[in-house]
């Protein structure tokens, strides 16, 4: 029996070792799979979802309303609430993605740069304008809000989303303190240099002298232009998400 050549002996040493790396890489992946899905904390609740952390009563001013009532000019206020968590204004995405060795996951990217006023008028929201900063949008990967400067929506070159009210909101009545009514905002929304007419429900509630706002729209990316991020790690993404809005607005 002829003995192997130590060539060949060194060709089989080779693909052992190969082998081996292989093996603790796919076990590696497999672990952080399992860390992903069972052990990794899970995302920030949906807007308006009761599990939402309450906002500090500290971090509203309590002083009255002025003496003409709500009539006037609100502004956003970003003094209000934390963004560590999610206390403030923000507006934000949700979608749903398919990661390598992971499965599905819901990635959720706000951001706290919102500025912009709303006008009311008797029972009446004449005015709304807000425009919201998508370059600081942040979500619990890095690599993620990365790609969104160059893929998605693209931040470098649309690095605005406005909504400017197209139409009157008739609210019936005063709202009394701390009573929540369901509105919907006709306007046109422009997203990834696109203007489109959306009619987005929102939640509206008076606490003490801040008016808060809530409200969530579906997105359809073709709409918009917006071709879905690729990468090494994102298998596949849903062809719409949902763009989110939390905002507190102060009297001028």
């Amino acid at each position: 029996m002829t003995a192997p050549s130590a060539s060949s002996s060194s060709r089989r040493k080779a693909f052992l070792v190969v082998a081996a790396i292989v093996v603790v890489a796919l076990l590696a992946g497999a672990a952080y799979g399992l860390w992903y899905v069972f052990l990794r904390p899970s995302g920030p609740a949906p807007v308006g979802d009761a599990t939402l952390p309450p906002v500090p009563s500290t971090s509203i001013s309590g002083t009255p309303l002025p003496s003409g009532g709500l009539d006037g000019v609100w502004n956003v206020d970003t003094s209000i609430g934390s963004f560590s968590d999610f206390s403030d204004s923000f507006v934000g995405y949700r979608v749903q993605e398919q990661l390598a060795n992971i499965g599905g996951n819901i990635a959720v990217g706000r951001t706290p740069d919102v500025s912009g006023s709303l006008t009311l008028s008797g029972t009446s929201v004449t005015a709304v304008t807000i425009t919201a900063d998508l370059t600081s949008l942040k979500s619990d990967d890095d690599r993620r809000d990365g790609q969104l400067a160059r893929q998605g929506i693209q931040t470098a070159q649309f690095p605005t989303a406005t909504f400017v009210l197209g139409s009157p909101i008739d609210l019936g009545a005063i709202p009394a303190q701390g009573q929540a009514i369901q509105v919907t905002a006709n306007g046109s929304l422009t997203l990834h240099g696109v203007t489109k007419d959306v009619a987005i429900p929102l939640t509206a509630t008076l606490d003490d002298s801040t008016i808060v706002i809530t409200g969530s729209l579906s997105i359809t990316f073709a709409d918009y232009g917006i071709e879905k991020p690729t990468s090494f790690s994102v298998l596949s993404v849903a062809d719409q998400g949902t763009m989110e809005l939390q905002l507190f607005f102060s009297h001028a």
